[in-house]
């Protein structure tokens, strides 16, 4: 069972910056693209922290293994990074599955578009885009197959397409989306996770729910709304 999240804060640079942790009652079975933890294996812990928009670290993953020690999670978990203000999560639950995300929409892009052309010597160089991430955490109450957690984590991407296009946006995500999906690492596992599957679907009506009713306002970056 993956616990609710609880909210705390590390200091950086003079800040007080909000971070989110879940701890799993036991090991759970993972699947996902977070840059500590990722893949597919045993996890003990999930981390979702804030960083500001100025964020220029080349080593993420360590950095969120030096938060979480700093938390006192031991072993191998999940850590995620956000400019959203994590205490902004929305939680969905459906049929048993359990979704938190934070929602940021701030670059939304089609996943496939041409790749641009270079500038030329004489043009100035292209302002950088402003960051936006949606990052899903989800928790399904059976064992997975392997091939069902890969399926579940495109059954999931496909539910935040939907939302983000049923917001008006012309995309399917941002170039920073994460996505993690995790079952008890026991028991007899479920062969399938597509949208019609028996948890595939309840999955991907919590994720929708999730990022639709989290992309509806207007999310302001944590480090742009401590400026004022």
């Amino acid at each position: 069972m993956l616990c609710e999240p609880f909210l705390t804060s590390r200091s950086e640079s003079g800040s007080d910056i909000p971070v989110l942790a879940w701890r799993a009652e036991a090991p759970l079975l993972a699947v996902g693209s977070a840059p500590l933890g990722g893949g597919i294996g045993v996890r003990g812990w999930v981390l979702n922290a804030t960083v500001p928009m100025s964020y220029d670290r080349d080593d993420p993953a360590a950095h969120l293994a030096e938060l979480a020690h700093g938390l006192d999670l031991d072993g191998p978990g999940v850590g995620l990074l956000t400019g959203v203000d994590v205490t902004e999560v929305v939680r969905r639950a459906d049929g048993g599955v359990r979704v938190w995300a934070t929602v940021g929409l701030g670059t939304p892009v089609w996943a496939a578009v041409p790749e641009p052309a270079p500038p030329a010597a004489s043009e100035p160089a292209r302002p950088a885009q402003r960051v936006g991430t949606v990052n899903i955490v989800a928790y399904v109450p059976v064992r997975l197959g392997d091939a069902a957690l890969v399926n579940a984590v495109a059954t999931a991407t496909e539910a935040k397409a939907q939302a983000i296009w049923e917001l008006g946006l012309p995309a399917t995500g941002t170039p920073t989306d994460a996505v993690t999906v995790l079952c008890p690492a026991e028991g007899d596992p479920a062969p399938y996770g597509g949208p019609r599957s028996a948890w595939g679907a309840p999955l991907a009506r919590a994720v929708h729910a999730a990022v639709r009713s989290g992309g509806a306002g207007t999310v302001v970056p944590w480090s742009d709304r401590r400026a004022g």
